[in-house]
Parts: C-alpha cells; sequence; structure tokens
C-alpha cells in the first residue's frame, strides 16, 4: 500500500494589533512586579502618550482565575500574570473594547518569552478584541510592542537606580525606625519626587538625587540594635512580586527582621553581560555587544557613583556588579544564563560576605532553571561558608500559606538564636529594657 505524503502546515493566527490611534482612548493595564519600580516607570511611559495603570489586586481569587487558563505545571508567574489581568477584565472596572495589557520579556531561554502567546490564548474565550503588547529588547513581537524613544530608555534606566535607592533605604531603615510610620512615609514622598525627577532634564544628576534620598531616609530617628538580616533571591517575578511570594517582604517585617533585596537593576545588568559573553563564548551577536559594553560601562559608573553615596550616608549598599561577577566564578560558569542563571548563586554569595547570613531562595515550582541554579547552587556556597542558612522556598499554587511561613519561622528560629549567642549579655540587657 503506497504512503500518502504528510501534509505539514504552518500557520499563524492573527493577533488584535494595538494601533498609534489608540494610545489616546485605551487604558493599557500592567501586572505589578515591583510595587516602587513599575509605578515610576509607569510616569515615564505616560510620556511617551500611553494611559497606563498598574494592577495592584494580590488576593487568592487572581490565582485561581490563573489556573482556569494557565496549566499549573506551566510557571506559577505566568499563572499569577494571566490571573490578575483576567480578573482585572472580569471586575467591571474598565472598558473592555477601550483596554489593552502589557508585558514585558526578556527574550532568554526561560518559559517567560511565551507568556504573550500564553495571554492571547487566555483571551480568546472571552476578550479576543484586547491587544496585548510586549515590552522588550529581543525583538519579539515585532509590530506589536510597547514603543518608547531612545531618550525615554535612558530616563527609565535611571529610574530603575533611583527605585532601587529607595527600596534598599526604605528595607534598612524600617525595621530599626523608633516610629515605622515616618518610614512609609519617607517612601512615599520619595516616590513622589523621583516620579517628578525622571520626567525633567535633572534626571541624570543621579549624586544629586540619591543624596537627597539618603539624606530623608537618614532623618528618620532609629534604635540602634541588630536584627536578624533575610536575603531574597530567586526568579525575579518571584523574588519581587508581593503576590507572588506571598507578602514576603510584609511577613519579614512582622517578625521583626530585616530583608535585603538585591537591585532590579542587577538583572538588568546581567542581560547585558550575558549578551557580551555570547560574543566571547559562541561568537555571536558581535555588533551588538559592542553597544552592550559601552551601555555597561555607563552604568557601571553610576552604580558606583550610588555606593559611595551610600557609604557616606552610613547604608549598606548595593553590591557591585564586578564583584556579583567575581562571585559567581567560584560557583558557576557565567555561560549558565537560563532563568536567571548565574546571578543567584552570585547574589547569594555576595549577601553572605556582605553581612546577610540567612537566604531565602524563592523559586516557582516546576522552573528547572531556577531550581539547578538556586537550589542546586546552595550546596556549593554551603561548602564555601558553612555557616550560611539558605532555604529554598517554592511557590505554586498548592502550596499553602502557612507551609510557607512555616518554613520561613524555622529559618528564623536559627537566625535568632545565632545572633543571640553573638551579643553580649550587656546587649540583651538593654534591648530587655527597651521593649
Amino acid at each position: 500500500m503506497k504512503k500518502q505524503p504528510i501534509e505539514i502546515v504552518s500557520y499563524k493566527e492573527e493577533a488584535p494589533v494595538f494601533t498609534k490611534e489608540m494610545k489616546k482612548t485605551y487604558t493599557v493595564l500592567a501586572p505589578n512586579m515591583l510595587p516602587y519600580h513599575f509605578d515610576i516607570l509607569a510616569k515615564l511611559i505616560e510620556k511617551e502618550g500611553y494611559n497606563v495603570e498598574i494592577l495592584k489586586t494580590e488576593d487568592r481569587s487572581i490565582i485561581d482565575e490563573g489556573l482556569k487558563h494557565v496549566h499549573n505545571d506551566t510557571c506559577y508567574p505566568a499563572l499569577c500574570v494571566v490571573g490578575q489581568f483576567i480578573d482585572a477584565l472580569k471586575s467591571g472596572k474598565y472598558d473592555v473594547d477601550k483596554v489593552a495589557l502589557v508585558i514585558t520579556q526578556s527574550g532568554g531561554g526561560c518559559r517567560a518569552s511565551n507568556y504573550v502567546p500564553l495571554l492571547r490564548k487566555a483571551l480568546k474565550s472571552e476578550f479576543p478584541q484586547i491587544p496585548v503588547l510586549s515590552f522588550n529588547f529581543s525583538g519579539l513581537e515585532k509590530g506589536n510592542g510597547l514603543e518608547v524613544s531612545l531618550f525615554t530608555l535612558l530616563r527609565m534606566a535611571y529610574a530603575i537606580f533611583y527605585a532601587d535607592a529607595i527600596m534598599s533605604l526604605y528595607n534598612q531603615t524600617k525595621p530599626y525606625a523608633k516610629n515605622p510610620a515616618q518610614a512609609d512615609q519617607v517612601r512615599d514622598e520619595s516616590i513622589a519626587y523621583v516620579q517628578k525627577v525622571v520626567c525633567k532634564r535633572g534626571y541624570r544628576n543621579y549624586k544629586k538625587v540619591v543624596k537627597k534620598l539618603v539624606e530623608d531616609f537618614n532623618a528618620i530617628p532609629r534604635v540602634k540594635t541588630e536584627k536578624v538580616k533575610v536575603g531574597i533571591v530567586g526568579e525575579i517575578y518571584v523574588k519581587y512580586s508581593p503576590l507572588a511570594n506571598s507578602g514576603l517582604e510584609k511577613f519579614l517585617y512582622a517578625e521583626d527582621c530585616e530583608p535585603v533585596v538585591p537591585a532590579l537593576m542587577d538583572f538588568v545588568m546581567y542581560c547585558i553581560v550575558n549578551t557580551i559573553n555570547d560574543s566571547k563564548l559562541y561568537d555571536k551577536n558581535k555588533k551588538s555587544a559592542f553597544i552592550y559594553k559601552l551601555v555597561y560601562k555607563i552604568l557601571l559608573r553610576v552604580q558606583r557613583g550610588i555606593i559611595r553615596l551610600f557609604e557616606e550616608g552610613g547604608f549598606e549598599p548595593p553590591h557591585d556588579f564586578e564583584y556579583l561577577r567575581a562571585c559567581a566564578d567560584r560557583v558557576i560558569h557565567q555561560g549558565v544564563k537560563m532563568g536567571e542563571g548565574w546571578l543567584i548563586p552570585a547574589e547569594m554569595l555576595a549577601l553572605y560576605e556582605s553581612g546577610t547570613e540567612n537566604i531565602v531562595c524563592a523559586q516557582p515550582f516546576g522552573c528547572l532553571p531556577n531550581h539547578i541554579v538556586g537550589k542546586g547552587a546552595a550546596r556549593a556556597i554551603k561548602d564555601l561558608y558553612e555557616d550560611v542558612n539558605i532555604v529554598p522556598i517554592d511557590y505554586d499554587p498548592s502550596a499553602t500559606k502557612v507551609n510557607q511561613e512555616n518554613r520561613l519561622k524555622l529559618m528564623l528560629a536559627t537566625a535568632r538564636e545565632k545572633l543571640k549567642d553573638k551579643k553580649e549579655p550587656s546587649e540583651i540587657l538593654q534591648e530587655v529594657a527597651f521593649d
């Protein structure tokens, strides 16, 4: 019997396109990954003519909504993002014929690069008319991306530096503030100040801006005591998003700890360095690597200037990115770049060496790259420093907040015992008297 030839049909389903005319009448919704950063970045995108709104809902119904549209084995961050979008569209708050959605894409070897097709598939049954925009630097979704000018990209870089500074200064101040509400107030005022600065011409005078931020937080009266410091590393969305990590930072505040969260700029520079490394390791992207080298040198210079300002103000500075790269080389090769790749073990090692011995590695269950470079690399770091306290926490739809917090409390119990052993008897008596 003669075999019939197999016909292979290739097609691309048409998706709604966001046109320039839609800028004036459409509301663009964005998921909230970093509470400080996205509020500032949204102001810059609005200067480009978009009407942007950051979604800040965090209740369990969002996860349940995501489960209806995204398989729980796919990617927990995708489930959270899709659920948050669909939940917002069903809320009745928006005219669904005048709404678009935007999401960032790294373009790397990660399922995050496929979030846009996942989101379009979820919208197909109920909201097929809604355009999905992509914000990326990898050439994905050509013709249907969030378009911003070169000057706005420059402003965004400074905005990320400023938002990182606010996040770090706030985390180093609130646990020790005599009046914690004052730290909240200064944080909100700082965000409003930076929003104005980045939209004006003075955004590049970063020394003046960061110096003011440092001085404002330094003016808050603080209690001189030592508290448990807990670093947070892991997959980028789960590390930062309160929705994805069950309000991890709020929990640590409630447990009288100091959260130590690495800067978003570290991830930006990590992506840039990966492109440079590709040209060395695989002889590819030679032209773009040359441009990225120049961008990296500029960002590194600004970062080092901010480090000096933090040190002068008496705060723990961000990690110098070249130091992070050196930390990575002691544990893993910089060619390992799937997910957050070599950045996670680099951050864990740098956190420990700068005095943060307790580290939470926040991981989406089923994210294989981050289990390898996070949980897997923890053993190599423990071989270097046996007293480092690394606890991997899985975040997925079936993981209960109670179980996550119980694991964290076990880690904190060990951390408090170690801190107590370090203190002199006089210090303990002073704290008891103050309480």
